[in-house]
């Protein structure tokens, strides 16, 4: 049974906007189009009497200057208090760092209209060098921007590291990390697991710890299985912490040792749906606390010691009854900001367990997360839609389309970079997961433009991705 939350509501929507922009050097006649999409958040609940900073990240189109560039900012939201929704958004275009500045002058007499029309300028390095002005198409994108507001819990990796077990049987918890140290290529899997078993009895924590070296065979180490003496903010038990920012133990008789440092560096990412994560409806969730993190400390194993700074990574977590009876995972740091994290699995569940694989897939690019929702890639809309993955070893793939886009994901786990373990469910059940810290993927992102498909970006992962394959 699970507590019912205190924390503040906060408020999220989506807004797209379609205008035009004349730079100064260009003749008067000269009027580029551009389209801008945002995703807005802000730590509280708007409210029209007062005044409410949001942030704000998404894509700007702008012909012959900027395609689909990444952009960032924040927003004032005073309707009513100062008569305005001010727009301060950056990004940067052919190597030109460019600020988009302007305002919606709210009036009284026509309040929805007013909102509708921002006309802006565009600074580079602080002089302006073109106006313009957006407008946001009521009756083309009015559905959508309602559909899309959202008054989520507020949030954060402390919060998220915390135990969501509250003593009911037939339960485990995961609390695990992957990284790769930028100077070596050597992948680092950390997994910390409670089990409390189906029968009643005691519940246990264990875990193990792995590297995956560039130039040598891949080596691990289990510790526990030990009492659990989780303390609320995180997994501590068998000489073990995983806690928000930190994380410590050793194995082994002090020969495998680490000791490291988590910054987070970007917000959650909810692989399920986020209610899942909150009502245990489902078999199990997956969730990131940080989408991107890095981590800075010591980790050493038989001898040889890794000195990480700034090594890439995230930690996750899953809470649920067990396994999945198939099950493929993947996290991929695309760089610049990006990651993609998948889930694609077979329920254990009976009526379940003869459906194909359900994949989970979230792109987060440009500070926005693709698919919107995370149900459209694992059932679609009325069944159109749906991703698809084929589950194997040495290689897997997922396929799918949302929207105007589509992404296929093709990843490789070398047997020789990957590692194999057996484990039990809280019933008892044996399951073996193969993992790779060192593998690779390729990542295709489509868009589809004016009648055909179009390469939007193209990732390749050589060695730096982190994969799992797992079955009964």
């Amino acid at each position: 049974m699970s507590t019912v939350s205190t924390r503040p509501r906060g408020t999220a929507f989506s807004e797209t906007m379609l205008g035009t922009l004349r730079l100064d050097d260009e003749a008067e006649s000269t009027a580029r189009k551009v389209r801008l999409e945002l995703d807005v958040t802000a730590a509280r609940v708007l409210r029209p009497g007062r005044t409410t900073e949001a942030r704000a990240a998404g894509r700007i189109r702008i012909d012959g200057l900027a395609d689909e560039a990444a952009v960032e900012g924040e927003l004032e939201i005073s309707p009513l208090a100062r008569r305005r929704i001010r727009y301060r958004l950056h990004f940067t275009a052919r190597g030109r760092r460019l600020t988009l500045d302007g305002w919606k002058s709210v009036t009284l007499r026509r309040p929805v209209a007013s909102m509708t029309v921002l006309p802006y300028t565009l600074y580079e390095d602080g002089s302006p060098v073109g106006t313009g002005v957006l407008r946001f198409p009521l009756a083309t994108q009015g559905p959508a921007f309602l559909a899309s507001w959202r008054f989520p819990r507020s949030e954060n990796a402390e919060t998220l590291m915390a135990p969501r077990w509250r003593g009911e049987a037939g339960r485990t918890e995961v609390w695990y990390t992957t990284l790769t140290d930028p100077r070596t290529g050597t992948g680092v899997w950390l997994h910390h697991e409670l089990v409390a078993p189906t029968d009643g009895s005691e519940p246990y924590a264990h875990g193990w710890a792995a590297v995956f070296p560039e130039d040598g065979p891949v080596r691990h180490v289990r510790f526990g299985p030990a009492p659990w003496t989780g303390d609320g903010s995180g997994f501590r038990a068998a000489g073990t912490d995983a806690r928000p920012g930190r994380l410590t133990g050793s194995a082994h008789d002090g020969a495998w040792a680490w000791e490291l440092a988590e910054q987070p560096v970007d917000t959650p990412l909810f692989t399920f749906p986020r209610w899942s994560w909150r009502r245990p409806l489902l078999p199990a969730a997956h969730m990131v606390p940080a989408a991107r993190a890095r981590y800075d400390g010591t980790f050493t194993y038989d001898g040889t010691t890794l000195a990480l700074t700034g090594a890439p990574g995230a930690s996750a977590r899953i809470h649920g009854h067990g396994n999945a009876r198939r099950w493929a995972w993947l996290h991929a740091d695309l760089g610049g900001g990006d990651v993609l994290e998948v889930v694609a699995a077979v329920s254990m569940r009976p009526g379940l367990r003869r459906l194909p694989p359900l994949v989970f897939l979230r792109l987060r690019r440009g500070g926005r997360t693709w698919p919107r929702r995370p149900e459209r890639s694992a059932v679609g809309w009325a069944g159109w839609g749906r991703f698809r993955a084929r589950i194997g070893l040495p290689t897997w793939t997922v396929t799918g389309r949302s929207g105007l886009r589509r992404i296929r994901v093709e990843v490789a786990q070398p047997p020789e970079r990957t590692l194999a373990l057996d484990y039990r469910d809280p019933d008892g059940s044996p399951a073996v997961c193969r993992n790779s810290e060192r593998a690779d993927a390729r990542v295709l992102l489509e868009r589809w433009w004016f009648g055909g498909w179009r390469t939007e970006a193209r990732w390749t992962l050589d060695g730096t991705a982190h994969a799992e394959v797992g079955s009964r």
